[in-house]
């Protein structure tokens, strides 16, 4: 099975560069604080349409954001 994983560098540094708190992404994206928070630390995976939601307010590409893991 293939998980969708955060490019940890690369996230942290779109969040950043964005002007966005942990706090702010997860409030516009619809996600928890917490989930962010793991997803940056590349603890938990991510669904396509997730990762697709935070691509776009990142402005990123998929690709850059997240790996897909076998």
């Amino acid at each position: 099975m293939k998980r969708i994983r955060t490019n940890t560098d690369a996230f942290v540094r779109a969040r950043v560069f964005k002007g966005l708190s942990q706090r702010e992404l997860a409030k516009q994206s619809g996600l928890s604080p917490s989930y962010i928070s793991l997803l940056e630390r590349s603890v938990k995976s991510v669904g396509p349409g997730t990762a697709k939601k935070l691509s776009e307010l990142l402005e990123q590409p998929l690709d850059a954001l997240f790996v897909i893991e076998q």
